[in-house]
């Protein structure tokens, strides 16, 4: 079975997906233009280079059709979780690595627009996304292309053995009962760690969300660098976990890990063997953009159309295990069977958490870390 639940993990620097068969770069009239109708570029090359965080997956066969299709291979340079991604973009934004960004979630989105990261493109298929996550709308810097909730995971069989009930809230989170239960991510190198920041800072208030981290922190929650080391080292629900030993049966992860602990599993499980606090969760956007200064600004293009396709979208769900933002594209079953689907996650405006994120980051590593 898959050891990685919510993404597959790959190497840091390289994959290429090869095969070269056409040239043309698709037939719909913005290939070519930016979205103030300049010129743009490609430089000749048949590379597109993509950068992103170590979770993005596509098959190979996905990525094959896109070359089969704009004539264009896709080079992917992986740099850490997304927080960690999305700063080394800003602090190479005078020579960018690649053509396009994927992974700055909403979460991290106005650090990366205040900084000039992106080039303005207006994608292709634009109207079969929802308004609501199309949160920069107004001046089409980025694209949505996937979402996901941010959601303490449990580990069933710990609390099957143990008689006790899985927490479903934050409330339950600072409870005796799940006293050096939790793991979570750092909030500046990981966007989960984040988002599950902003969740409590949604449900708490300016007011409370500190209070909330002191009872945490006396609570014995553990703090880990990236998704990757809290789901597959410390978590004990999973299959990685089991592997490495992880002790920490809750972990901030997503709605949609469960199914990653079932497919390829034969017989095919009554439930996943991990569960979802489903009073926990946040709402987390992904966006792509053209990079400022990117050499290939024709493949980029190219490649942010084909990330808002269908054939993308809808392999996505078993991927990296987001839900697609196309309100067309149909998941596939095991996703939709085993996935969590939350009704009314946390959330935040965009202008709140630009206001506030820096001065939260701040004050939270004073409570979590020293």
């Amino acid at each position: 079975m898959r050891t990685t639940p919510r993404r597959a993990v790959g190497a840091l620097v390289l994959a290429t997906a090869a095969a070269t068969v056409l040239a043309a770069c698709g037939s719909d009239s913005d290939k070519g233009k930016d979205a103030a109708g300049t010129g743009s570029s490609g430089g000749g090359s048949k590379t597109v280079t993509l950068v992103s965080h170590d979770s993005f997956a596509a098959s190979k066969s996905v990525l094959a059709q896109f070359t089969k299709e704009t004539g264009y291979t896709v080079k992917v340079l992986r740099g850490g979780d997304a927080g960690a991604a999305v700063n080394q973009a800003i602090l190479t934004k005078d020579h960018p690595r690649g053509d396009v960004f994927f992974g700055v979630d909403n979460t991290l989105l106005s650090r990366a627009l205040d900084n000039g990261l992106f080039t303005r493109y207006t994608a292709k298929d634009l109207a079969q996304v929802p308004a609501d996550v199309q949160l920069d709308a107004a001046k089409h810097r980025v694209t949505p292309i996937d979402s996901g909730d941010v959601c303490v995971n449990y580990d069933r069989a710990y609390f099957t053995s143990h008689h006790l009930a899985p927490p479903q809230t934050f409330a339950d989170l600072v409870k005796p009962a799940y006293k050096n239960l939790l793991v979570t991510e750092n909030v500046s190198t990981s966007s989960p760690g984040l988002a599950f920041l902003l969740g409590s800072a949604a449900t708490y208030g300016d007011a409370g969300w500190q209070g909330y981290w002191k009872q945490l922190k006396s609570n014995g929650v553990e703090v880990v660098d990236s998704w990757e080391q809290a789901y597959n080292d410390r978590f004990s629900g999973s299959s990685a976990g089991k592997q490495a030993k992880g002790d920490r049966p809750l972990v901030v992860s997503y709605a949609s890990s469960p199914p990653a602990e079932v497919v390829g599993v034969t017989p095919e499980p009554a439930r996943s063997p991990v569960g979802v606090s489903t009073g926990t969760c946040f709402r987390q956007i992904e966006f792509a953009g053209l990079l400022h200064g990117a050499k290939n600004t024709a493949g980029g293009q190219a490649l942010i159309d084909f990330m808002l396709s269908r054939t993308f979208q809808q392999d996505m769900p078993l991927q990296m295990y987001v839900d697609p933002v196309r309100q067309d594209a149909v998941e596939p079953p095991v996703f939709v069977k085993y996935g969590a689907k939350i009704a009314h996650p946390t959330t935040l405006a965009p202008g709140k958490i630009a206001a506030e994120r820096d001065s939260w980051v701040g004050a939270w590593n004073s409570i979590v870390l020293k």
